[in-house]
This record gives structure tokens, C-alpha cells and sequence, in this order.
């Protein structure tokens, strides 16, 4: 097994970065229209740590170097002001010309967006990683530009398999559930296998075993939680918590405090982000672990793929042009990969993921960037289905799981 990876400097700066993809601030400000000497864009952004700031005014200072006649106004927002920020400017006819945020179906079905094609060269367009630029999808035409990514490995405590007889990391549930119970008979407050079913993030733990046991959470057109397809994912999760292959409490542990004990030293697997990276680096540099592809039910490769966008406002057909070379500009690669590792995350584009092929922490969420699958964020209820699983999925740990799956449909389908 592959020794404790050691983080490059620029992702281990992203230590302290958010990894819910909705959770972030700004600062600043614009004016909004033309200027005596050129186009004005605004952009308004969230803030992904603490870096991000001074991140995107190295970009702009970079572009308007480039770009004389264009100036960029800079907007910062938390990800708890953001979506009523963009509501309100809106509402009073200011939308920002450019904006990153997530949830973008609304816009895209009132009339207020670019095509992503029409404000893209070619060449831009067609780098975007396919599966994530269809998830910019909204009837077939892709109304926002994949801006960061963030994708879920299994992080596996090489001491603790060996310790307990576990020759290779696994790849099949069967093997999953065979290691994280030989792990967890270590004792001395040792878990097999780290299983947050609690509110933090429950719909991503449900994703990873429904979903790698080839079920679905639905389309833009239905949510189909209760579909057979995902029973048998959410019998495999009551059948590691009913082995002891898991911690003692997984219906109500979220991710965040469950992987502080990952991290140090008393889990043997658990699901992770690019992030937990730096912070391991941070907090048991001497940790001794591998990063593999999380194991699915016939080893099929899979991982759950979360995204943020970036969307161009049709505020002024004159900003057109400006704003095809501000996205050109950004997500070429001298320009785009130094921005997603300083904050943490994986690259949108196939260029990106090719330059950042030779870093090793990256390599394992890389590889299964092109086989990633996404909440069904284009479906008016996803707000409410992301809400039914945070609220009743960790009921799996006392409840039959066919139960559990009905209750949460129910939910859903009453929003």
C-alpha cells in the first residue's frame, strides 16, 4: 500500500477551505454598466476560505492587464447572503454580469441566462469535463460553466487493514464489509468503517451506497428515492451497521467530526474530499494512509460529483464579448489550475486534470472524475429530497430499510 501522501503546497492552503460547496463570503463592490473608456463587468462571488478574495483580484488584475477596455467590479458574498443578495439584485433589475453560485435551473427557465456556448470560445467549451458539463444541462443546452468540483474517495488507515489482517484495500462491498469488520474487532475504540448518516451531509453517505449499488435519486423530471434499484445500497448500509463494521451511533454522526477521528488514527475507512488532504497534512502529518476509488457493489468505478457554476446574466448584449474573454481568460490553464488548488478543489476541465495528473493527493479523485454522478439538482424538488434525507436517512440504523426509503419519497412528494 502506498505510503501517507504528502500534500504540494498550493493544496495544503486549502486546509481550512469549505467543502460543502455552500458555505463562503466577499467583499466589495460594483457599479454595474459601461465606463467612458470601456465595458464594466460585475461579478459576484462567494467566498470558499479565506483566500478566495484575493484569488479572484489576482485573476481580474491579470485580465484587465490583457484587457485595457474591460474592468471587472468584484463582489464577495458568504454563502449565507448569497442567494438573497442574487435574489434582491435581481428583483431590482441589477443581476451581476457574471455570478458563481450554485443552483441555476430558475435562471436558466426565466430567460435570464447565456447559453454557456454563447459566451465561450470553442476551444473553452469543449475542454469542460463531459459529465460536468452535463450537469449544466437544462434541456439538452448548458446555461452554466462548471467552475470547481469536488469528488469522493475512500480514505483508508494502512495500519489499521494491517494490523488487522487486510492485505489490499477493498473494492466490493463484500470486501468492504469483510475488512471494516476485522478493523473494528481491533477494539480500543477502533471503527471499521466511518458511516455519517447524521443531518450534516446524510444525501452524499446515501448517494455513495445507493448509488454504487446502481440506483438513482432521479432525473430533472422525477425523484424516484423509493425505485428498487436503491434498496440494495441502503440494505448494505444496515448490514455493515448490524456487523459492528461502523461506529456505534452512524444514524445520527455527521461527516465533519467523524472524519477529526479518521484523522486521528481510529478509523480504518472512511468516504473523503480532496480537502481532508490538508487536513491531514495539518493536524497527523504522520498518518500513514492511501486514498483508493470507493468500493461499490461489483467494483464498477464511481464516485459522487459535486459542482459550483459560473453563469453570465443577459444584462447588456454589449457585454457578450467581454464576457467570452473574461471565461476564456480565466479557465485557461496557466490561470484556472493555480486558482482550484489554492482553494482546495478539483479542475472542471480536462486541461486542468492533465496538468495536475503528477499530484499524487489528487491522482485517486482525478482518475474518477469522468465516471462522477450528481444530485439531480435540476429538479424542483432536489431542495426538498436534500432535505428528507438529512432529516430521516439515519433512521437505516433502527428502521428497515425499505421503510426508510417510502418515508423520505413521501416527504418529497408532499413539498
Amino acid at each position: 500500500m502506498k505510503k501517507s501522501l504528502r500534500l504540494s503546497a498550493a493544496v495544503a492552503l486549502a486546509a481550512t477551505a469549505s467543502l460543502t460547496l455552500a458555505s463562503c463570503g466577499f467583499g466589495g463592490g460594483g457599479s454595474g454598466g459601461d465606463d467612458a473608456s470601456g465595458t464594466t463587468l460585475d461579478l459576484l462571488v462567494p467566498s470558499y476560505s479565506d483566500n478566495t478574495q484575493g484569488l479572484w483580484e489576482d485573476v481580474i488584475a491579470g485580465f484587465e492587464e490583457e484587457n485595457p477596455d474591460i474592468k471587472v467590479n468584484l463582489e464577495v458574498q458568504s454563502w449565507d447572503n448569497l442567494e438573497s443578495v442574487i435574489t434582491t439584485k435581481i428583483q431590482g433589475g441589477e443581476a451581476p454580469d457574471i455570478y458563481n453560485g450554485g443552483p441555476f435551473a430558475g435562471f436558466a427557465s426565466d430567460g435570464l441566462l447565456y447559453a454557456a456556448e454563447e459566451v465561450t470560445s470553442p476551444e473553452t467549451f469543449s475542454d469542460f469535463q463531459d459529465s460536468f458539463i452535463a450537469n449544466a444541462e437544462v434541456d439538452g443546452t448548458a446555461f452554466a460553466l462548471p467552475l470547481i468540483a469536488s469528488a469522493r474517495a475512500l480514505f483508508v488507515n494502512n495500519a489499521l487493514l494491517e494490523q488487522a489482517g487486510v492485505a489490499a484495500p477493498p473494492t466490493t462491498w463484500d470486501e468492504l464489509l469483510d475488512a471494516a469488520t476485522k478493523v473494528s474487532a481491533l477494539g480500543g475504540g477502533v471503527a471499521g468503517y466511518g458511516m455519517p448518516l447524521g443531518s450534516e451531509e446524510a444525501q452524499a453517505e446515501a448517494a455513495v451506497w445507493l448509488w454504487g449499488g446502481g440506483g438513482t435519486f432521479g432525473d430533472a423530471d422525477a425523484i424516484t428515492v423509493d425505485d428498487p434499484s436503491n434498496l440494495p445500497g441502503a440494505e448494505q448500509i444496515k448490514k455493515m451497521i448490524d456487523a459492528g463494521a461502523t461506529q456505534a451511533d452512524a444514524g445520527s454522526t455527521d461527516r465533519s467530526p467523524l472524519m477529526d477521528i479518521f484523522v486521528q488514527g481510529k478509523i480504518g475507512m472512511q468516504v473523503g474530499l480532496p480537502p481532508t488532504v490538508g487536513q491531514i497534512e495539518e493536524n497527523n502529518p504522520e498518518l500513514d494512509y492511501s486514498i483508493v476509488p470507493i468500493p461499490t457493489q461489483d467494483g464498477s468505478p464511481f464516485t459522487l460529483g459535486v459542482m459550483d457554476q459560473l453563469m453570465a446574466f443577459q444584462n447588456d448584449g454589449d457585454k457578450q464579448d467581454a464576457i467570452t474573454k473574461f471565461f476564456d481568460y480565466y479557465y485557461s490553464a496557466d490561470v484556472y489550475v493555480p486558482w482550484v488548488q489554492a482553494e482546495g478543489f478539483l479542475p472542471v476541465t480536462k486541461s486542468g486534470a492533465e496538468e495536475l495528473s503528477d499530484e499524487e493527493a489528487l491522482a485517486p479523485f482525478l482518475e474518477v472524475l469522468p465516471d462522477a454522478q450528481f444530485y439531480p439538482s435540476t429538479n424542483p424538488k432536489w431542495q426538498a429530497t436534500d432535505g428528507a434525507f438529512k432529516a430521516l436517512f439515519g433512521q437505516l440504523q433502527t428502521k428497515p430499510a425499505q421503510e426508510v426509503l417510502t418515508e423520505i419519497q413521501a416527504q418529497v412528494d408532499a413539498s
